[in-house]
């Protein structure tokens, strides 16, 4: 018989649920336009459900007219955009960001006002990186692999040099990366929490279980999405076919061929609604099991801004 195992947890972690409830209660409280600078979260289907419903998505600061509601993404923004935002003559700002990226952002600026010289781990060009990085004016450094710690123009024998990470990175790289600077850098000073979010370990952690019993694995999650992409890396990484979509109409009938059990999950961004729609459609193609691979409960729960509270 041929079968689904459902990873769980999979989708909306706590700080995705906060982001995408604070842009739809700010469209209840205020009505349409509210504006956010960036995507909200890296899903297709999320943020074209909320275009509907009024939000308006922006990168730039001035493409937000006076007197609108403004809202930060998930990922952050830097300081020169929160600047840029409070110069304006805006009616509400609210910040998505969430908390354990602002976690992050925290610890940075007391290590550049302790005078470190820091070393962020993440992938160039991402928001969350942008964000991070954009907290201090200048003594950091972004890496994205093992091979750039050979090019930080930074001496060995340095003193005070730390390092962050992006949270929705994989951990086993992020371990090996941290190792080599650990061993380059002796006095480095490492995060005081793991940077790398609960949620993005939980669902990798599921992939790992998956990998072991099935012969192809699905991951729900749009391109854009960081944390989605490593668990396709990682399933592959294992010796497992993986494959990332969006939508259960891009699955391709020949992924299916020989295959009795097929992994499912989703990146912390994809809602639900998605993984019923791929459920539904390998059940069309003849898996009728559906067996659920339970490694932990979540139970985080992130507060909105007391403006928006009921």
């Amino acid at each position: 018989m041929k079968k689904i195992i459902l990873a769980n947890p999979r989708g909306f972690c706590a700080g995705v649920d906060r982001a995408i409830t604070i842009v739809e209660k700010a469209l209840e409280k205020y009505g349409a336009p509210v504006y956010v600078r960036h995507e909200v979260v890296h899903n297709k289907y999320v943020v074209d459900g909320l275009k509907e419903r009024g939000a308006i998505f922006i990168e730039e600061i001035k493409d937000v007219p006076e007197g609108s509601i403004l809202i930060y993404s998930a990922h952050g923004v830097p300081l020169s955009v929160r600047h840029e935002a409070e110069a304006k003559s805006l009616t509400m700002i609210f910040d998505a960001t969430c908390p354990l990226v602002s976690k992050v952002h925290v610890e940075l600026k007391n290590l550049h006002r302790n005078q470190y010289q820091i070393i962020m781990i993440g992938h160039k060009g991402h928001p969350e990186v942008e964000g991070t990085m954009g907290q201090v004016n200048g003594g950091i450094h972004l890496i994205e692999n093992e091979a750039d710690v050979d090019t930080l123009p930074i001496p060995h024998y340095a003193e005070k040099i730390a390092v962050v990470t992006q949270t929705t990175l994989s951990v086993d790289e992020t371990k090996s990366i941290i190792a080599k600077l650990k061993s380059t850098y002796p006095n480095l000073r490492l995060p005081k929490n793991e940077d790398i979010c609960y949620a993005t370990q939980n669902r990798q952690d599921a992939v790992k279980e998956m990998a072991k019993v099935c012969d192809a694995i699905i991951v729900i999650g749009s391109k854009t999405s960081s944390n989605s992409n490593r668990l396709k890396e990682l399933g592959e990484n294992l010796g497992v076919k993986s494959y990332l979509i969006d939508f259960d109409y891009e699955i391709d009938s020949a992924w299916l061929t020989d295959v009795q059990s097929i992994g499912l999950t989703a990146g912390a961004s994809a809602p639900e609604v998605l993984v019923e729609g791929v459920i539904k459609k390998l059940q069309s193609h003849g898996f009728s099991s559906i067996e659920s691979l339970n490694v932990i409960e979540e139970h985080m729960i992130f507060a909105l801004p007391s403006g928006l509270r009921d």
